[in-house]
């Protein structure tokens, strides 16, 4: 399978690049120097020259802070840029997918988020993400959009995570495979962990004392722009297509805290 990465460069591209190469697929990577997926014309110039069977779009900005005070950056690139993936995937006959997030959603749910629910965005960074996905899926029927969230793993900055860049990588390329449309939520199954649950297993693997914990409330921290309460999410999807659940968020996360990859 020919398959072209763009974010190439961050955390999730990393792991889809390694993840493909090694199961024998062409993989074209580009990063945001080579590629910049805001440029209308550059992305048809690249996806037309290399006719790829797949594009997966792992580029985006997700500093939600830098989001909130920065709107038009926001809009540009994870709003335009996945439409501008997806005008180019349409002309080359090329499957696409589109990393979205759980933000998209308010946090006011006391379960699981599944494809059922309305996103209600509460943040710039939400509501470009979101308008990301409808513009692709406006622009090319053959659009798959993920929706995951906190993803950690080797050469990652984010500490807290419901799913591995290495698992993430793995669903990515079975959908490419599978091929049907249609709006994915991807995490580790199990029933979920707030911060601090999370943070306290990995420091249980670890073998660093609990005692080194301070929990703090996010809502005291100031940050620019507000996060859902609760972005869990859950897929009706998967299963029902063949996909097999992904493994426990706890059986990852001891992967991930003994460096087993």
């Amino acid at each position: 399978m020919k398959i072209l990465i763009t974010g190439a460069r961050g955390l999730v591209g990393r792991a889809l690049e390694e993840h493909c190469s090694a199961g024998g697929d062409e993989v074209l990577s580009y990063d945001h120097q080579s590629l910049d997926i805001a440029d209308a014309r550059a992305v048809h110039s690249a996806i037309e020259h290399e006719r790829p069977d797949a594009v997966i779009n792992c580029a985006a900005w997700t500093d939600v802070d830098g989001c909130e005070t920065n709107a038009e950056k926001a809009r540009v690139v994870n709003s335009l840029g996945p439409q501008n993936l997806a005008r180019a995937s349409r002309k080359a006959g090329a499957v696409l997918i589109t990393i979205s997030t759980d933000y998209v959603f308010d946090g006011r749910k006391e379960g699981f988020y599944t494809q059922r629910d309305q996103p209600v965005p509460i943040s710039v960074y939400g509501r470009y993400k979101l308008e990301g996905e409808r513009r692709a899926q406006e622009e090319h029927a053959r659009t798959i959009v993920v929706r995951t969230g906190y993803i950690f793993g080797p050469h990652g900055r984010n500490f807290l995570s419901n799913v591995t860049a290495r698992d993430l990588a793995v669903r990515l390329r079975e959908l490419a495979v599978l091929d049907l449309p249609g709006v994915y939520h991807v995490v580790n199954s199990g029933a979920g962990a707030t911060f601090e649950t999370f943070t306290l297993e990995a420091f249980r693997l670890a073998g660093f004392s609990r005692d080194m914990l301070e929990v703090v409330a996010g809502d005291s921290l100031g940050r620019p722009a507000p996060r859902p309460r609760n972005s869990r999410l859950r897929c009706l999807l998967s299963e029902a297509v063949g996909l097999s659940p992904l493994p426990p968020w706890q059986e990852s996360l001891a992967h991930f805290v003994t460096r087993d990859w």
